[in-house]
Order: C-alpha cells, then structure tokens, then sequence
C-alpha cells in the first residue's frame, strides 16, 4: 500500500497518542536475565565520552544533507543554499516547517517588491518600498516560488500571479489576461513537483480568483519529439531487418529439437545449460529431447515431451533478427499455433522423413495439411520446408524428391507461389545441414543447396505498416514488480514512444505507457513488427483480458458483435448451414460464435455472386456471410488492415474456414 501515500513526509507522530507505544521500540528491561544484563551496554550508566560530540556532529550533518535534498526536489535551484540551511536549522530539521518558512519570505518578498514588478499592469498598491539593493536579494533569494494556502487539515498548493496576491491584500488589482510570467511557469513546474515529492498528498490547484490567467498546461505526451520511424528502424540493431519466424508441422516431427541445436549451434544455449538439460533429460528417460527442453520450458511440457504453448526466443543471423515461436504441433493446442502463426511472416514446416510417419502427419488427420492451411490463411507466404530426421533414411535423395513431390502439389494447391517454397534435408538430433552446410558424403553427394541457417537468412522481410494508427494485439497480461502492469504481443501497425496514451478495445479504457521491452531490454520507442512488452499505468488489470487491442485513442479501432465476411470453406463433413455454431479464432483471442446468415456464394478466382442466399455451403466453396459472436471484439476490415482482417473458424476440434473481414456492423 505504500505507493498510495506519500511516505517521505508523512508525520508519523499523529499515528501515537501518548500512551500507544505500537511500532516504536521499547526498552523492556523486564525480559533480560540478571546475567545477560551485566553484559549489556546501556548509554545512560556510562559517563559520556569524547567520541559523543563527534557522532552528534556527525548525525546532525547527516540529517541537515538529509533535509536539503528533499527541499531541492522541491525548490530546484531557485533558492540559495545558505537560505535553505537557516530554515532548516531554524524549524530543527522539519523539512516541512523549513519548506514553509520559505514559501512564506517568498510571498511576503513578492508582495513587498510588487511596485517594481513589470507583470502587474494598472493600479500600484500602497505598501513600504525598502531599497531596491534589498529587493533585488530577496527577489534573487525566492523568485520562482508561491504561497501555500492551507484550508482545513488538507495542504494544497496554488500558484498566485502577483496581481492576485495584490488583490487578496484588500487592493483590487484588474487582472489582465496572459500575464503569466515565466517565474510563475516555473512555479507551477516546481508546485508539480512539490506535490509528487517531499509534501504530504496534495493537490495542485490554482486560486478561483485567477479565472482570467490562463494555466500552464502540463506536457504532454504528444509535445514529445516526434521521431522518424522508418529512418530509426533501419539504423537498429546495425541495420538488421527484423522477421517473426513461426515454426510449424506434425507432432513429433521434432521442431523443438530442430530449433533448440539451431539456437545451440548458434551459441543462443550456452554449454553449460544445455550440459544440464542433457543430465536432467537421462534422468527422466527422455536423453532425445535434451535440446528440445531449450524451447519447451515448463514442467508439464517437458513431463509430457509435448509443446503445449507457443515459446519464443530470437536469434540473429548475417542480415536479420529472426523472433523465433515454436508452435505446438499436437492437434489439441492448434488455437496456441493459430495465436502463433496470426504474429508470424514466414515460417519453417517440420516434416519427418521417416518411413510412415510422414505419411501419418500429411494424410487425413494429420497436423501438417492442416498447418500448412492454417498458415497460409493466416497471411504467411513465404515457407522453408525441413526435411527432418533425415540420417534415420541414410539421407536418400528418392525418399527427399517423394516427400517435396506430395508436398509440392499440396503446397500449391493451399496458395504458395513455387518460387516461395525452399525445401531443406536436415538431422535436428545430429545438427546436420542446420548452421554449416552437411558434411555428410551420402548428402553432400546429390545435395548442394543452402543449409537451415542460410535459408532462413534469405526471407524476404514484409512490408511494415509503420504509417497506419497503433494496433497492438495482447498475447498475455500479467502483473509486474512495479506499479502498473504489463502486456505482451505484436504490435500490427504504426510505432509507439514511452509516455503516449493508448486505448484499449473493447473496454474502452485509456492508461499510458510507462515503459516498452523488446526482447527483455528497456527501449523508448517501438514500431510494426516488434514483439513488446508495455508496462501501463491508470487502469485495472481486471479490465484487460488476452485478445484485446491497444491503439491510438484519436484514431480507435472498431468493435462489434456483428459483422460480414468473405470466406473459404475447407474440408469439411457437415455442411453449413444458418444458425452454425463456430469457434472464431482471431489474432490472439478465440470466440465462441454463430453464423446468422448465408448471403452469397461466390466465384473463387473473380469473386462473382454465383447464388443468392444458399441454404447450406460445402466444402471448397467461398461464400459471403454474416457472423455474430457472443461477446464484443475489436476488428479491422481487410482493406484498411491486412493483418487485423483475417479469421479462422474452427467446429469440434477441426478448422473448418478462413475468412477475411468484409463488413463490420455496428
């Protein structure tokens, strides 16, 4: 609770009547042992000696520097040294009794040198003049700083432009319009600080009879420099492109292997960590998976030899910073793999070699079709097949040309552009072909092209919204050691400084930004692209749930429960028919919804109406409809944003069509 009041001056001694003696040390004697008690030493029966004075000289300077640094938090430089250290003195170290003392001289000199103030324009007040060698050191002494009004128990401070304190004399002074000064501009600096510092809970506020002065507005966030986005993300991190790589494919195909020796190789995983997986790993009877425990984390994880959740590290190779997420392959977590593939621009397709089990993962039922949809749904264009477990088939070209054959065709049938699709033979258990080309004479033989690394160094980097109004969606909230509280997530479009105020939707709440991580380091500003933390401040957690959006609260984004869509029917059992209910999976956020009504069926290369208010769509068919969900959600349509318009749809554990936002209804 301490952060709710002002810890610094709150007097403590109103807390304890005379007799309550809770929290304050007591000398009970009655507790020791006649033994124990010649061993004690006690101040009061020894003489006092020669080293006492010296500590109390000491004490006394210590608590004196004490005072002066809480009243310059305060006063700043506007008040000499000297007349600081008499206040002090004079109110024995109150600092505030000695901060009184001096905002009271202040005013006081302030009324006394009015006649020689050019702020006050009109009538000149009757009062004595003292030499103007005098004034000029009084005004020298205090000329930033105002009175203190005290009404009742609560201190507050007001700033007062001379002319008012004139008038508050019973000499009514005209007050002119903008005559504020820039002495009373500091003041009210110095005030602002006053009440966040040293003071006990104040307010600032400025006298009701100054209505016609105008107040100094506090800074805002968007007086801030205004910085050059596209100029700063070249020169960052020496001018490295960043790319959000989403690793995908069928359970146990082995991508958490594959990539945790990638990240090993790389140096990532220092020896002495991946020493210890490797010990834990033979304990519990899984001496495999010892490089995959560099992305699955958590216990469960581990117990299981399952990805569960999404992990997410970064590595960087020649020419990009890649933010790696392991995606789980399993079909009971594909809503973490759509959250993970939704903040994806490319990603690598885990395939395993082996006789059969490639064949279990790429027919009906299996992860990797279903991925690859997923993926290319979700706006993923560009894709690097790994081959795995390629020394289980002695690395035979004919098993590799099978394999990228069937793929091929399934990969081009799903949307990918040939000259988009990279296919890699690698070993993630032996880190064959994953950093350094293979050295494998069976491979190296009929295989000359890039190794895993080099691949995924040669990713185009897609076009960045840096122009549009801040879209970020939440991945995870949770609360931080500080004040406030933090989210994590990808920011879509446009960029973000420290300080500005955001919108969060579908709450309809506004709070700012008091810090941003990227990649677990502290920076001022981030833009598109960036996978960041916020810290927030003015707004309860409780408001805020995974799935909502943060944007810019000039420029909001829509929510609705209602909206309109284009999309592609997949494979499907059952046909669909009005009143179907659907799981929508959007960005990070997955909502129970129901479709209301079949609109159209449209042509799938020129989108033409080709029927009008179907009874029921089938499978491969692309349709306009309407959906409803249960609770709000923040949208974007298509159009205006590419990566906030796409949806999955998912029915009884299988996704069932993508779509993109045509529509929103309010």
């Amino acid at each position: 609770m301490s952060r709710h009041r002002n810890v610094r001056g709150y007097n403590y001694d109103e807390d304890f009547e005379d007799d309550d003696v809770y929290g304050q040390s007591v000398e009970d004697d009655y507790c020791i042992s006649p033994s124990t008690a010649q061993f004690i030493y006690s101040r009061r029966d020894k003489p006092a000696t020669f080293a006492e004075p010296l500590e109390e000289e000491y004490g006394c300077e210590a608590r004196l520097n004490s005072c002066l640094d809480q009243m310059r938090e305060v006063l700043a430089e506007s008040v000499p040294e000297q007349t600081m250290v008499q206040a002090v003195l004079d109110s024995k170290f109150d600092v505030q009794k000695a901060l009184d003392l001096v905002l009271s001289q202040g005013s006081k000199q302030n009324v006394k040198t009015k006649n020689e103030d050019t702020v006050i324009v009109g009538k000149t007040t009757k009062g004595k003049t003292r030499d103007s060698q005098s004034a000029r050191m009084e005004s020298e002494i205090v000329p930033k700083v105002t009175k203190m009004t005290v009404s009742g128990k609560k201190q507050s401070m007001g700033f007062e432009v001379p002319c008012v304190i004139a008038e508050e004399n019973g000499h009514p002074n005209t007050p002119q319009k903008g005559l504020l000064t820039e002495d009373a501009a500091i003041a009210s600096g110095v005030l602002e600080a006053a009440s966040k510092s040293a003071l006990s809970p104040q307010v600032v506020q400025v006298s009701e009879e100054q209505n016609t002065v105008p107040t100094p507005v506090k800074k805002s966030s968007k007086t801030k420099p205004q910085i050059d986005v596209k100029a700063e993300l070249e020169k960052r991190q020496g001018g490295k492109q960043l790319i959000n790589l989403v690793v995908i494919g069928h359970v146990d195909a082995g991508k958490s292997t594959l990539m945790g020796h990638l990240l090993y190789l790389l140096g990532n995983v220092n020896k002495r960590t991946m020493h210890k997986y490797e010990q834990e790993s033979k304990k519990a009877g899984k001496a495999s998976f010892a490089y995959a425990w560099v992305l699955d984390e958590t216990g469960e994880e581990r117990e299981r030899g399952v990805t569960m959740d999404v992990g997410m590290t970064k590595f960087e190779t020649k020419t990009k910073v890649i933010t790696l997420m392991d995606a789980p392959g399993h079909k009971d977590f594909i809503p973490n793999m759509i959250t993970g593939a939704a903040q994806a621009d490319v990603a690598i397709l885990v395939v395993d070699a082996s006789r059969g089990e490639f064949e279990a993962g790429f027919e009906t039922g299996g992860q990797t079709r279903e991925h690859g949809l997923l993926v290319r749904s979700l706006g993923v264009t560009q894709l690097a097949v790994a081959v795995n477990k390629m020394d289980q088939v002695n690395w035979q070209q004919e098993r590799f040309q099978e394999i990228t054959s069937k793929l091929g065709q399934f990969l081009k049938q799903a949307g990918f552009k040939e000259s988009d699709v990279a296919y890699v033979p690698t070993s993630g258990l032996g880190g064959e072909n994953l950093v350094t080309r293979g050295q494998s004479s069976d491979l190296t033989q009929w295989y000359k092209g890039k190794c895993l690394l080099e691949q995924i160094d040669s990713f185009k980097p897609p076009q960045r919204s840096v122009d549009k109004p801040f879209r970020l969606c939440v991945a995870d909230v949770f609360k931080d050691q500080g004040s406030g509280f933090c989210v994590t997530g990808k920011i879509e479009a446009g960029y973000i400084q420290v300080g500005e105020r955001l919108l969060a939707m579908p709450p309809n709440e506004t709070c700012t930004a008091k810090g941003i991580t990227l990649h677990d380091e502290p920076v001022d500003w981030a833009a598109a692209g960036d996978h960041v933390s916020l810290t927030l401040t003015g707004m309860d957690i409780i408001k805020i749930n995974v799935g909502c959006v943060f944007c810019d609260p000039k420029e909001p984004i829509k929510v609705c429960t209602r909206f309109r869509a284009r999309v592609l029917i997949f494979n499907i059992e059952v046909p669909i028919t009005k009143g179907f209910p659907v799981l929508l999976h959007y960005q990070t956020i997955s909502e129970p919804a129901t479709i209301k009504r079949l609109l159209s069926v449209l042509h799938k290369s020129t989108g033409e109406v080709t029927k009008k208010k179907p009874k029921f769509l089938t499978k491969g068919q692309n349709a306009l409809i309407e959906l409803q969900t249960q609770r709000p959600v923040a949208l974007e349509l298509y159009k205006d944003f590419k990566e906030l318009g796409r949806f999955m749809l998912r029915y009884s554990g299988s996704t069932i069509a993508a779509g993109v936002v045509t529509e929103i209804k309010e």
